[in-house]
């Protein structure tokens, strides 16, 4: 308490030092940064097509493996949405064909082994932590549960329920129904790219249709699989070839045309949701593709739109006007197809009109106020200095570079990106604002009660009642 009241009384007294600081704050300069090495793994292809890669780690006894499958939810066949994340889910908990669901969870439990799968959108997830002198063995299973799942009829119906459960429940938070709806107004739909479950849909899944996915999707050719950890070169090529390396190469097929809306969507879309008391807005249209020329001036963007407390929209919706206390926006980028871009906030259903405009107000803002040199340089500065904690480890390094490798990006990409951000003029930044953020188009999505807001939606265009009844 006194050393607290003892600060209080200096910065009462002593205002002519408090300005001082501030002044010196925006005069900072930033050094260079140091150069630093991102680790590299080795990468072999096994005579199946099986991509391998290898970062070997010795500081602590274990190894972890990664293997990302093409596939994911987006190729769930129409009217069986769920699909792929239900047959992730049993692929794991219903063993193998030596071992049951129950047998494996206690092999791994014994070992402090854990292997996990879960289906993504475009992708699907597998992985093993293991101690290294278990790793062997570890390794067999392993790819028992990759090539060989069981899919047990008692695990299905378990994973059922919980997913029909889920689905039960989706109208539950506010936030849940906007980002659904959201992406249906900015891809469709009925594109998969916005598709959800339904109850009838889960209940027709049947164990032949995850027999089905799984021979369609686990194919080596679109698989790839890292080793980082305590574990030697030699010896791990020699477990991974004898676990994989007679996997038949599958049938090579064309990359599957994935539908989705290109056209612009505007307009506002609401959901009708009378049990809170709040409205939680999101606003935008389609995004860029993760080789978008404009990438890391998109990167540099979102950091001055929303990527700090000093950013725009927060600084202005949250902090001077206290609209929300949530509150973001971004540019995002996917690996085939457009990510989405948006600007989000929850406010009182008082100031839902006030809300939706401060939003449209700051994406406009960055056309009518360019960002300023000031706040570009910034925004460089923190995008570079945080970028060492995403490649500090070498498990979060392999995790990028497999993702890199699967959907066909150079494996330097990750060295570059420090010498993408910092090329990065301001004119790039102002341009790439005017190119992907362009609120004529954008999608309005309200969802909140129908009394009580301070305007009319229809001030900010033609409104669409959307009906989110679960079936």
């Amino acid at each position: 308490m006194k050393t607290r009241g003892l600060l209080l009384l200096l910065t009462l007294s002593l205002p002519g030092l408090a300005a001082a600081q501030a002044a010196r704050v925006g005069d900072l300069r930033y050094p260079p940064l140091p150069p630093f090495e991102i680790a590299r793994p080795e990468r072999v292809v096994l005579d199946n097509g099986l991509v391998v890669m290898l970062l070997e780690d010795h500081e602590l006894p274990l190894v972890e493996a990664t293997a990302l499958v093409r596939g994911g939810t987006r190729l769930d066949p129409p009217g069986r949405a769920g699909l792929a994340d239900l047959a992730a889910t049993v692929l794991r908990a219903g063993g193998t064909g030596q071992m049951t669901g129950d047998a494996l969870d206690l092999w791994l439990e014994n070992r402090a082994a854990a292997i996990e799968a879960t289906a993504q959108e475009d992708l699907v997830r597998i992985t093993l932590s293991s101690l290294a002198q278990d790793f062997p063995d570890a390794l067999r299973v392993y790819a028992d549960v990759l090539r060989r799942p069981a899919f047990d009829g008692a695990r299905l119906e378990v994973a059922r329920t919980q997913a029909i459960s889920e689905v039960t429940r989706q109208n539950d938070e506010p936030d849940d129904i906007l980002f659904r709806e959201f992406r249906k107004a900015l891809y469709g739909a009925d594109s998969p790219y916005a598709a959800v479950p339904t109850l009838a849909g889960l209940r027709a899944l049947g164990r032949e249709d995850l027999v089905a996915w799984h021979g369609r999707t686990f194919q080596p050719q679109q698989i790839v699989l890292g080793l980082a950890g305590d574990f030697r070169r030699d010896e791990a090529l020699r477990l991974l070839r004898e676990a994989f390396g007679d996997w038949p190469r599958g049938a090579q097929a064309a990359a599957p045309e994935i539908p989705y809306r290109t056209a612009p969507n505007p307009g506002v879309f609401w959901v009708r949701k009378d049990d809170i008391a709040q409205s939680n807005l999101m606003i935008g249209h389609l995004g860029i593709r993760s080789d978008d020329p404009d990438y890391y001036a998109v990167e540099v963007l979102n950091q001055v739109l929303s990527g700090s407390f000093a950013s725009r929209l927060i600084n202005e919706v949250r902090t001077r006007k206290g609209l929300a206390y949530s509150v973001d926006g971004r540019v995002l980028d996917d690996w085939d197809h457009p990510g989405i871009a948006y600007l989000y906030a929850s406010t009182k259903t008082a100031t839902t009109g006030a809300g939706l405009q401060a939003l449209l107000d700051e994406a406009r803002g960055l056309h009518t106020r360019p960002p300023t040199a000031e706040e570009v340089e910034k925004a460089k500065q923190g995008l570079l200095g945080s970028f060492i904690f995403n490649v500090d480890s070498k498990r979060e390094v392999l995790g990028e570079l497999l993702t890199f490798e699967l959907f066909g990006y150079p494996l330097d990409r990750l060295a570059q990106y420090r010498a993408g951000i910092e090329a990065v003029t301001l004119d790039q930044v102002r341009a790439a604002a005017v190119r992907h953020l362009r609120p004529e188009e954008f999608s309005l999505v309200v969802v909140g009660p129908a009394e009580g807001r301070d305007r009319p939606l229809t001030d900010f265009g033609k409104v669409t009642e959307l009906d989110v009844t679960i079936e």
